[in-house]
């Protein structure tokens, strides 16, 4: 008997050991994820906290997250190495400085996510959230689903889902985002290194840190609507001048240290008083917004167009030369000038033009200051040399 009462109380102080490791586990990633606001941040220390050996242990997870507005499942984020020889390599080296979690959150790198495989491939993948033909994802994505569990004996099911063919796994499990009974998006984990099975405590950990990441996914959100509404002109929709300023300083920062090129474009509307005197102010808001949706279909993704003020649009062009942004700046002139603004029902349409001047760093700055004064020049030698143009800037 005494035996008896001596194993219970063994087990019991094993299992309440085991639930204290579980507990700060989950006190230590949800206190990291309190560290930031930013998004991409957030879903780092999610992803670390989820495969790291001091975390729930995984070999590989992947975090998609619901965009509501096109109606998509997109891969955001993943974590994990690309092969077996890779992951060795990383977990000695983590062994061996004896790196605990806040050591490997801090090791976060941007650039380092860009050159991961196994992150670029998770970015490119999306899948419809209510298409039956997005598979286990969208199913997994159902309120009466806590968990999808695909084991070696039933992932013939499946053989043939759409994500099998970006995730070469044999083994994997699925655990909803939720908020407020929401689902805001997934995380996919699986062994494929060990081929350590995942056990029922595996995912109830999974479960129990999913609920502490989708608060923290949510509150960074709002943070970036609100930031996004603050550094948004109410008018056209685009960057207002105080984002222009904040984030050309640090993209000509950037292009410096990667020794890569940056371009500024200036552009004007012509004539635009005669245009507000003639038809009224409703008629000029209305142009404006037309010609800031010129100017964002015309520019790349990765371009930061802007209202600097009044009728004057910048547009900040990362990694692009003289000759690349002289051939935006062109596009942007033709697309305006061969638009037809239709002004009140009945009346007859309105042709409009844009003078446009080009700056590159470094071929013609040094600084933000020397760039916006050479672009500038450039805009007002359009003007005064014809108009309806796009002119780079020259020294002479």
């Amino acid at each position: 008997m005494l035996i008896l009462i001596l194993m219970q109380e063994a087990k019991h102080i094993q299992e309440l050991n085991k639930t204290k490791a579980e507990l700060s586990i989950l006190y230590e990633i949800s206190n990291a994820m309190h560290t930031t606001l930013k998004l991409d941040e957030i879903l780092y220390i999610i992803l670390t906290g989820v495969t790291a050996h001091i975390g729930l242990g995984f070999n590989r997870a992947m975090l998609f997250l619901v965009n509501k507005n096109h109606g998509l499942l997109e891969g955001k984020m993943g974590i994990g190495p690309d092969t077996t020889e890779e992951a060795d390599s990383v977990w000695k080296g983590i062994d061996t400085q004896k790196m605990k979690l806040a050591d490997l959150i801090s090791y976060y790198s941007k650039d380092k996510m860009a050159k991961s495989k196994f992150n670029c491939l998770v970015e490119s993948i999306s899948f419809p959230c209510q298409d039956k033909n997005s598979g286990v994802l969208a199913s997994a994505l159902l309120p009466d689903k806590t968990y999808v569990y695909i084991t070696k004996d039933n992932i013939e099911s499946i053989k043939n889902d759409p994500l099998l063919k970006f995730f070469d796994s044999k083994e994997f499990a699925i655990v909803p985002l939720r908020s407020k009974n929401d689902s805001i998006g997934l995380i996919v984990v699986d062994n494929f290194v060990t081929h350590k099975s995942i056990t029922n405590d595996d995912i109830r950990m999974l479960k129990m840190f999913a609920n502490h990441a989708a608060m923290a996914i949510e509150n960074s959100q709002l943070y970036e609507q609100t930031l996004i509404k603050a550094h948004t002109d109410s008018l056209t929709g685009l960057w207002n001048h105080g984002y222009f300023q904040q984030k050309i300083d640090q993209l000509i920062n950037k292009a410096k240290e990667e020794t890569e090129p940056l371009s500024l474009v200036m552009i004007d509307i012509d004539d635009f008083k005669v245009f507000n005197d003639e038809y009224g102010h409703q008629q000029g808001d209305s142009a404006l917004k037309k010609i800031a949706k010129i100017l964002k279909d015309t520019s790349r993704k990765l371009d930061y167009v802007c209202r600097y003020g009044g009728e004057e649009f910048a547009i900040i062009l990362p990694k692009a030369g003289i000759e690349d942004a002289m051939h935006i700046a062109g596009r942007i002139n033709n697309s305006v000038s061969n638009f037809s603004f239709s002004l009140e029902p009945g009346a007859s349409t309105q042709k409009i033009t844009v003078s446009i001047g080009v700056a590159t760093l470094p071929n013609h700055a040094n600084n933000k200051s020397e760039l916006i004064k050479a672009a500038d020049k450039a805009l007002y030698e359009a003007k005064n040399s014809g108009k309806n143009k796009a002119l780079s800037f020259s020294c002479h």
